[in-house]
């Protein structure tokens, strides 16, 4: 089995409003690098994941984007877990994470993972 640069597990692939998700990141990249960036986007919005707790520590960050140096890093894993208030319109919408190795301002490595966001449960 070939170990990824990086890649991204999130726990659910459905979710509704205020339900917290939780992802991990594994880094497999054995090279130099600086920063590990993890994004999130709701489709068809300007709405966000807001990140409360990133490897067991809480926190309050309200942005879609947050950079992680690799001076910050325990390990070569990283956990978080993120929430939004976000209701769709419809049904469901798609939400999309991002997560990227930069090295000198330039992206060397990346994922993506994906989830639904429900309007409820049926």
């Amino acid at each position: 089995m070939d170990v990824k640069e990086i890649s991204l597990k999130l726990d659910k692939n459905e979710v509704i409003a205020g339900e917290p998700v939780k992802g991990k990141i594994y880094i497999g990249f054995k090279g130099r690098f600086d920063t590990i960036v993890i994004n999130s986007q709701i489709e068809n919005t300007s709405d966000i994941f807001s990140f409360v707790e990133i490897d067991g520590n809480k926190t309050n960050y309200q942005y879609a984007r947050i950079s992680i140096l690799k001076s910050e890093l325990k390990n070569s894993d990283i956990d978080f877990i993120v929430t939004t208030n976000h209701i769709p319109v419809n049904l469901s919408v798609n939400a999309k994470f991002r997560v990227s190795l930069i090295q000198e301002h330039k992206e060397i490595a990346s994922d993506i993972a994906y989830l639904s966001l429900l309007k409820s449960r049926s």
